[in-house]
């Protein structure tokens, strides 16, 4: 009997931002904007940030409970101000816990934008799963909302 499994799950996170697409989008694109609202918790800027399709991403860092991770990304495809594809694994002290494929859309709305994240995560061997994931992902999603709000101001 073997100790490793993959659990399957998808879920969606959609919110609507009083803001323009220009800058919602901007906020995922720009590293240093991106890193005030996404990458704060670990205290360190991404050692890489390529913004392009075909480009990587690496965040890690240390959780007050001392756990390690390691966000490694790779982006699939960008289309500015429309949608971002990129794919992604999850460490924790040094361990894979998952492997995800995600989906960022961003439309034009009256009065500013609509964001809708859609990801497909393979959670591993019991070590992560798709509602902790969906929880941190609503948890990010509102820091960007507060992000933009401090933008704003």
């Amino acid at each position: 009997m073997s100790d490793h499994s993959v659990a399957h799950g998808t879920f969606v996170v959609e919110r609507d931002f009083p803001h323009p697409v220009s800058k919602v989008f901007a906020a995922w694109a720009d590293p240093k904007k991106k890193h005030s609202w996404f990458g704060a918790a670990t205290g360190n800027p991404p050692p890489v940030f390529e913004f392009r399709p075909g480009g990587r991403e690496l965040l890690s860092g240390e959780m007050p409970n001392g756990q390690t991770h390691r966000f490694d990304v790779t982006y699939e495809d960008i289309v500015p101000e429309n949608r971002i594809i990129y794919s992604y694994d999850m460490h924790m002290n040094g361990r894979k816990i998952s492997v995800s494929l995600a989906a960022i859309e961003f439309t034009p709305t009256g009065s500013g934008t609509h964001l809708r994240l859609t990801e497909y995560g393979l959670y591993l061997d019991g070590l992560d799963n798709m509602e902790q994931r969906r929880h941190g992902t609503i948890h990010l999603i509102d820091q960007l909302g507060g992000y933009l709000e401090r933008e704003a101001r």
